[in-house]
C-alpha cells in the first residue's frame, strides 16, 4: 500500500492549486481523483473570470481568499506560464436601485482589501468598452479583475506539482475511507493508499468524501449554470456584469485570453450531474448578453454547454477549515463562484490549517517554482514556426485548422505529465477541437494520435470519462 503524508482528494482547479502548494515541502503528497483526468468536474464549467473580490460579504471565506488569490494571479501566472489578463470590470447600474447596489459592492471591496475600485459614469464606462450598453447610468469600475483558461491554471499547476514529486492518481474514486490513530486508509477504485492527512477537495463530491471519513455532515445543491461560447472577435470584450443577485452575479459577458467571448451564466438548482443545456437557460443568457452589450453578434455561438456548482445547502459560502470531528481532514468544500479567482489563495489557506494540524513542512532545497509551458505554434512568427518544422516534420503537419495546432502539439500534451489520456484531455491542453468547428475536422486525427502515442486500438480512446469510445469499429 502506497503511504503519503498528505492525500488532496480532488484534482479540479483548487486541488491542483493546493498540491502545487505544499510541492514546495519535503512531504509525501497525492492527488487522487475519480476521473480519468484532471479539471473535469466544475473546473471545466465556468467562464474563467478571475473576480477582483468586491461582491463576497465581508468576513465570509469568500472574502477572505478571493481579493488574495486574485493578486496572486500575477505571480502564479508568470511562475506557471499559463496566460492571463487583468483588463479590468464594470458592473453596469441601469437605475437608482442599482446604483444603490454600486454603492454597496463598492463599501464591500473596500472592506475586503481590493484595490482599485471606482463608480464612474456614462462617459467614462463607453472610453472603456465602448460597446457596453448606452442604457447604463453608471458603473462600478474594478481594475483588478482578470480571466484565465481554467484548463490550463489547473494542467499548469498539476505539471508544476508533478515535476516538484507530487504523485496524480486518476482514475481512482474514493469508496471508502477508515480513519485510523495515525492517518487514513484510503479505498479506491483502482486500489488502496494510506495518507498521514487528507484535504478535501472533491467539488461536487465532498458531501460524500466527509462522510466517508466520519466528518462534518452537509449536502451539497447541484446549482446548474449554462454558458455559450462565441466566435473570436478582434478586440475582446472587458468583463461586463449586471447588478447581482443574492445568489449569482447574472449573466456576464466577457472576453477571454483566447479571444473568445462567453456569456456566462445561468444559476438554476437542477437534478445532481445534470450538464444538460436548456433552451430557456440559452435565451436568458442571450436577453442577459444584450442588455449589457446591444451590439453583441449571439449569431456567432460555437458553443453551449452546462456545468454544476459544489453549493453547501444552506451556506452561500466556502467551507475551508479543520474538521472539527476527524483529526488530519481538512475541508476545502462548497468552492463555488469564486473558486477559480480564489484557488492559489485556497492553496495558501490549506497550507496553513495543514501547519495548524500538525504537519511539519520544511522547504525543499530543489524546489522548482517556474514551469516551462509547451510551445504554442501558433503564437509564434514564421521564421520561428519554419525553424520547428526543419527540425521535427511533426510541427509541419496541422492537426487542427481552426486553432491551427500541429500533430507535434498534440504529442506533447499527451506526452507531459499528467498527461492526456483522451480525446477532450488533448482538447484542454492545447485547443484542438476549440475553434470554430468544435472538433468537426480535427477529431478523427486526435483519435488517430492518442492510439498511436499511448499503444492502443482507435476504439478503445476516450472522448473522455470511461466507456465514452468514438469509435465502435473499423474506420477508413
Amino acid at each position: 500500500m502506497q503511504r503519503y503524508d498528505i492525500a488532496i482528494i480532488g484534482g479540479g482547479i483548487v486541488g491542483c492549486c493546493i498540491a502545487r502548494q505544499l510541492a514546495r515541502y519535503d512531504v509525501n503528497v497525492a492527488v487522487v481523483e475519480a476521473a480519468n483526468d484532471i479539471a473535469c468536474g466544475s473546473s471545466k464549467a465556468n467562464g474563467g473570470l478571475v473576480h477582483g473580490g468586491y461582491d463576497p460579504k465581508p468576513d465570509s471565506m469568500k472574502a477572505q481568499v478571493n481579493a488574495r488569490g486574485c493578486e496572486l494571479y500575477s505571480q502564479w501566472s508568470q511562475e506557471l506560464g499559463f496566460a492571463f489578463e487583468r483588463p479590468g470590470s464594470m458592473v453596469l447600474a441601469f437605475n437608482d436601485e442599482d446604483r444603490h447596489t454600486l454603492d454597496r459592492l463598492r463599501t464591500q471591496g473596500v472592506k475586503n482589501g481590493v484595490r482599485g475600485l471606482a463608480i464612474v459614469g456614462p462617459k467614462r464606462i463607453h472610453e472603456l468598452e465602448p460597446r457596453a450598453s448606452e442604457m447604463a447610468v453608471a458603473a462600478l469600475w474594478c481594475t483588478q479583475t482578470g480571466y484565465v483558461d481554467p484548463f490550463d491554471v489547473a494542467i499548469s499547476a498539476a505539471e508544476n506539482a508533478a515535476a516538484n514529486g507530487v504523485d496524480f492518481l486518476r482514475g481512482h474514486k474514493v469508496t471508502q475511507i477508515a480513519a485510523k490513530n495515525d492517518g487514513f486508509e484510503i479505498e479506491t477504485s483502482a486500489g488502496s493508499l494510506w495518507a498521514r492527512r487528507i484535504v478535501n477537495a472533491a467539488g461536487n463530491g465532498c458531501a460524500e468524501i466527509s462522510r466517508m471519513a466520519g466528518a462534518e455532515k452537509f449536502n451539497l445543491v447541484w446549482r446548474q449554470g449554462n454558458i455559450l461560447v462565441l466566435d473570436r472577435e478582434v478586440h475582446p470584450y472587458m468583463p461586463l456584469y449586471p447588478t447581482p443577485t443574492p445568489v449569482s452575479k447574472g449573466v456576464i459577458v466577457t472576453g477571454t485570453v483566447h479571444g473568445n467571448t462567453v456569456v456566462t451564466a445561468t444559476a438554476a438548482i437542477r437534478e445532481p450531474g445534470d450538464t444538460d443545456t436548456y433552451a430557456a437557460d440559452m435565451q436568458k443568457l442571450l436577453d442577459g448578453a444584450q442588455k449589457l452589450a446591444p451590439s453583441l453578434d449571439t449569431r456567432r455561438v460555437i458553443r453551449a454547454f452546462a456545468g454544476g456548482r459544489a453549493v453547501i445547502d444552506g451556506l452561500n459560502d466556502f467551507l475551508i477549515r479543520r474538521s472539527t470531528l476527524v483529526p488530519g481532514f481538512i475541508q476545502v468544500a462548497g468552492i463555488q463562484s469564486p473558486g477559480v479567482a480564489s484557488a492559489p489563495a485556497i492553496a495558501q489557506k490549506v497550507e496553513g490549517l495543514l501547519r495548524e494540524d500538525g504537519a511539519v513542512l520544511h522547504e525543499r532545497a530543489d524546489y522548482q517554482p517556474l514551469r516551462r509551458p509547451p510551445v504554442d505554434f501558433d503564437q509564434l512568427d514564421i521564421d520561428a514556426q519554419d525553424e520547428l518544422i526543419q527540425k521535427d516534420h511533426f510541427w509541419g503537419k496541422i492537426v487542427c485548422r481552426c486553432e491551427t495546432v500541429p500533430e507535434a502539439e498534440v504529442i506533447a500534451a499527451i506526452h507531459r505529465t499528467p498527461g492526456a489520456v483522451s480525446v477532450e484531455g488533448v482538447k484542454r491542453r492545447c485547443r484542438a477541437g476549440m475553434g470554430r468547428c468544435q472538433s468537426g475536422f480535427c477529431q478523427s486525427r486526435v483519435v488517430e494520435i492518442l492510439a498511436r502515442e499511448l499503444n492502443c486500438t482507435p476504439e478503445d480512446v476516450l472522448l473522455e470519462d470511461a466507456g465514452s469510445q468514438i469509435v465502435s469499429g473499423p474506420v477508413k
